[in-house]
């Protein structure tokens, strides 16, 4: 499996479509730090403010999306509008994640440079604008498509700004990620890891840290407690979650989650649930 399946398969891509069509004069959305904000141009022109100091102008069709959208405003001409398809990306339970934070703030790239885009953009219009049944499914999934293009390109076309997705865009360094990514349970040496990238452990240290941003001993610990985040919302207890992440106990799960994210599992944990009970 690459490297791009297998981050999507641990924290799953899901996408909602919450408008489809024209849009005329200011649409406001609010800053939401759990979830990404695509935006799709079909025909614009559209101005977008507030998510940097000069105002974004989109004149050709266009896909953008907001990792960590702040509060921003779409603007479209008021006599003849603008086309747009608007929709939320999560990844894993939303917030932080290795796949996001990888991006810039704002991704836009012109739907000529997404090869394909335009035979899948016509499925998510007709199925916006039929009765069918489980349109709306349909719409959704179609959504996440796109959203599993656009990340293909900001990994070949060097759009990441660090993280996971630049290291898995070099080739050295992917392998020693995937095989981190596969078992982090396992007791990882920096040689074992430089061996995987076949470089020696000076150079692989300097390497992983300049590409990634992070050296790779962080870069374990951290894939260790979102690995084991994803473990304790499927339900199991914390002295299996350690066991499977690598920690010799629940104790010392407990100490990396305070070093990582201020609070021990449990409490975590329960802070999550109230986030997504609140959102429902």
């Amino acid at each position: 499996m690459d490297n791009l399946s297998l981050l999507l398969n641990r924290f799953t891509l899901s996408a909602g479509i919450f408008y489809t069509g024209n849009i005329c004069g200011m649409h406001d959305f609010p800053e939401d730090a759990m979830e990404g904000h695509l935006h799709l141009v079909k025909r614009g022109p559209v101005e977008v403010t507030g998510l940097q100091k000069d105002v974004l102008h989109i004149t050709n069709p266009s896909l953008m999306f907001l990792a960590r959208p702040k509060a921003h405003r779409l603007v479209a001409d008021e006599r003849n509008g603008a086309d747009v398809i608007c929709g939320s990306v999560r990844f894993g339970g939303g917030g932080s994640n290795p796949i996001s934070d990888s991006l810039p703030d704002t991704v836009l790239v012109t739907l000529a440079s997404l090869p394909g885009v335009e035979a899948l953009l016509q499925l998510m219009l007709d199925e916006a604008f039929s009765s069918l049944y489980g349109g709306q499914a349909a719409l959704d999934r179609l959504c996440e498509v796109l959203m599993i293009r656009l990340l293909r390109h900001c990994v070949a076309s060097g759009l990441t700004q660090g993280g996971t997705l630049a290291g898995l865009a070099d080739e050295r360094l992917a392998k020693a990620l995937l095989a981190i990514h596969e078992d982090p349970a396992r007791d990882w040496q920096l040689a074992d890891m430089a061996a995987l990238a076949g470089m020696s452990r000076a150079r692989f240290a300097l390497h992983f840290r300049d590409t990634v941003g992070t050296p790779p001993a962080s870069y374990l610990a951290s894939w260790r407690i979102m690995a084991a985040q994803r473990l304790l919302r499927q339900g199991l207890q914390p002295k299996q979650v350690a066991y499977d992440v690598g920690y010799g106990s629940a104790s010392a799960l407990s100490r990396a989650f305070v070093r990582q994210l201020g609070c021990p599992p449990l409490e975590w944990l329960n802070g999550t649930a109230g986030v997504e009970m609140s959102e429902t």
